[in-house]
């Protein structure tokens, strides 16, 4: 009797090990298939609809391309709300949680990746020369653990559509941000081929957000109409550049296609979600091992749309051709 209950604990025993045994090779298991989903950590300087879309167009890209967030793919989003001191510890903070790409959108957050890692791929969003930032050797070859998507605006297309909508003005005025190093490369670029299309250029630079009411109401006394660059800081600031140049009856011609819905009279821009897409198709292709950074040149879109803000055009008294409106996005209102 004694003999047959201690064979009996022993069974007990040897099922309650053995159990123990499959749920441990079970939960092994279950962890080392959770590792195996990639990492991208993303790193966006600041929210504003341009950089918002941007991501959106990013993440919906990445489900296409079947890496889909909390499935086949972990994405771990990190937002500096422009505030430069928080972008080293939030890169270091995305390179601890062992990010197999790194993603940095706008430059002031690509720069602080890549002052952190020269190993872990990084691809840019929303970068418009990525050499003059010091990201890369070159547009055309990268070299290093770098490349992504410029968005370099098409500035002779918009200096084109300025002309038609504003014939009668010579005096541009650009505002940007000094603390931009992205900023001064386009000022160069746009004074040049402002110049070349017979505009008189001003360069009106500010160091924050806090100077640009007042920029702005010096500008409105000196210039026919506004400028403004893919700058983070401008974008930022939108909303208070619109009201003062309302004000003083001023057109604000921005660079990007949100800026304009947000008040700006017209532009030839690039689609920020478009531009999102891109970037995640580039983020696809380093995680399947189809491209490197070192050899993928900078993306750069050959052209852009046109979108005009019926509502300001009304009131500047612009009368929009039936052609124009066939050929652009027409926001803030429906044409007549």
């Amino acid at each position: 009797m004694k003999n047959k209950r201690l064979m009996a604990a022993i069974a007990v025993i040897g099922m309650v090990i053995g159990v123990s045994f499959i749920k441990d090779i079970s939960s092994q298991s279950q962890s080392d298939k959770k590792q195996e989903i990639p990492t991208v950590g993303i790193l966006q300087y600041v929210s504003h609809p341009a950089l918002d879309d941007i991501y959106k167009g990013m993440v919906d890209a990445l489900a296409k391309e079947g890496f889909k967030d909390g499935e086949t793919v972990r994405l771990v989003f990190q937002n500096g709300q422009a505030d430069q001191s928080k972008l080293t510890s939030m890169s270091q903070h995305l390179i601890n949680e062992k990010s197999d790409v790194l993603v940095g959108i706008a430059t002031p957050a690509a720069q602080a990746l890549a002052n952190q890692t020269q190993t872990t791929p990084i691809i840019l969003g929303a970068i418009s020369d990525p050499q003059s930032a010091g990201l890369v050797t070159s547009n055309e070859r990268p070299g290093g653990n770098v490349t992504g998507v410029s968005d370099q605006a098409p500035v002779k297309a918009q200096m084109e559509l300025v002309k038609q909508l504003l014939p009668e003005k010579k005096m541009m005025g650009i505002l940007y941000s000094s603390a931009e190093d992205n900023s001064a490369y386009q000022v160069k670029k746009i004074s040049e081929e402002a110049s070349r299309s017979g505009y008189e250029v001003r360069k009106y630079p500010v160091p924050s957000t806090n100077e640009i009411s007042q920029m702005m109401q010096v500008m409105a006394r000196e210039v026919d109409f506004v400028y403004v660059p893919t700058d983070n800081t401008m974008a930022n600031a939108m909303q208070t550049i619109v009201d003062v140049a309302n004000q003083h009856h001023i057109p604000v011609i921005p660079s990007v296609d949100t800026m304009v819905e947000q008040g700006g009279l017209a532009t030839v821009g690039i689609n920020q979600y478009e531009l999102g897409v891109q970037t995640g198709k580039m983020v696809a292709d380093v995680l399947t091992g189809k491209s490197q950074p070192a050899t993928t040149p900078i993306y750069t879109f050959e052209t852009g749309d046109i979108i005009i803000n019926k509502k300001q055009a009304d009131n500047f008294g612009i009368t929009l051709t039936s052609d124009l409106v066939k050929q652009a996005k027409i926001v803030g209102g429906e044409s007549k």
